[in-house]
Formats: C-alpha cells, structure tokens, sequence
C-alpha cells in the first residue's frame, strides 16, 4: 500500500517542476495534431491513436500528471476540434484513463505484457464500461445498443493501441529520448 501512495505522492511531486510542464506541453502539440486525424465512425465511435502521447506522459511523470494532463488535452482538443458536444463526464473517463495509465506504467519496467494489460484495463473499464455510459445518457440511446460496436472496435484497437504504444516507447528508449527526460527529474 505504500509503494502505491508512494507512486502519487513522487507523481504530484514532478508537477511542480517546470520541465514536467514543458515536456507536457509537448507532448499536448502532439496529440493535438494526432487528434486532428481521428476517423469518427457515427457518433458513438472515433478512431484515433492521440492518447499516445498521454500514455507517455503517464510513463514519465506518473498518474497525477498523467491524469492532470489527460484531462486538460480532453478539453483544450475539444475547444480545438468539437465532434458532438461537450460532456463532463467523458472528461472524467479520460482523466480516471490517465492515472490507470500512469499506475500502470510510473517507474516500472515497460514490458509488452505490461501495456497489453494496461490497455486491457483501461478499453475495459473506461472505454467500454464508462464511456458507453456516458454516451448513453449524452445521446439517450440505450447502454446495451451501443455497447456491442464498442466491444468490437475496443477488441479490435486492443491489440494494434498496444503494439503501437510499446513500440514507440522502445524507439523513445532506444534513441535516448526518455532517459534524457527522466534523469532531468531524477
């Protein structure tokens, strides 16, 4: 139980650091611009790979920047870009996402079983469950009319989000980047 209080309180920590910042700055441009070429699938499905950078966000500074950050890009991407409208909830969903994610990954080995499992959790629990609630009660369509597409699309993108995810953190690890990030905070 320690170690899990440990991991918010070190997260919370880097926050407060102007690097943290900048490199979360970064990494938003980034998703903002992957975001701009999601695929909306009617009103209920989008395809997209801009939570990449907020699982790496969530690798290097832990589940309350990782959270923190996934929900600020939720609204900022929304102000840039509104597809249907604006829903407290689903920002929720996303920052709950963004924590999963840094628990999953803060300051721990990055393993394929690992992202696999922490894509499973999050498509799962947020995804799926949460999000087709959401959109549920945003469009007044029954939960169990939505849902089966939903499980479709999520079992379909579970495996492709995953080996995507791992790929580029093994390139981001193998070009030096993330070390580079995470010793400046070390």
């Amino acid at each position: 139980m320690k170690k899990f209080v440990t991991l918010f309180t070190d997260s919370y920590k880097e926050l407060k650091s102007v690097r943290t910042i900048t490199t979360a700055a970064m990494l938003a441009a980034i998703a903002i611009i992957l975001g701009m070429f999601s695929i909306n699938v009617g009103s209920t499905i989008r395809i997209g790979f801009s939570g990449i950078p907020n699982g790496v966000c969530a690798y290097l500074f832990g589940p309350v920047v990782g959270g923190i950050f996934a929900g600020g890009l939720d609204v900022l991407k929304y102000l840039l870009k509104p597809a249907g409208p604006f829903f407290p909830g689903l920002t929720a969903v996303v920052i709950l996402a963004g924590v999963l994610y840094g628990c999953f990954y803060y300051k721990k080995p990055i393993t394929f079983w690992r992202v696999l499992l922490a894509k499973f959790v999050v498509m799962l629990i947020c995804n799926v469950i949460l999000n087709t609630l959401c959109l549920s009660v945003l469009y007044g369509k029954g939960f169990m009319v939505i849902l089966p597409a939903r499980v479709i699309k999520n079992l379909i993108m579970w495996p492709i989000d995953s080996m995507i995810f791992y790929s580029i953190l093994k390139a981001l690890n193998l070009l030096g980047i993330l070390k580079a990030v995470r010793t400046n905070f070390a």
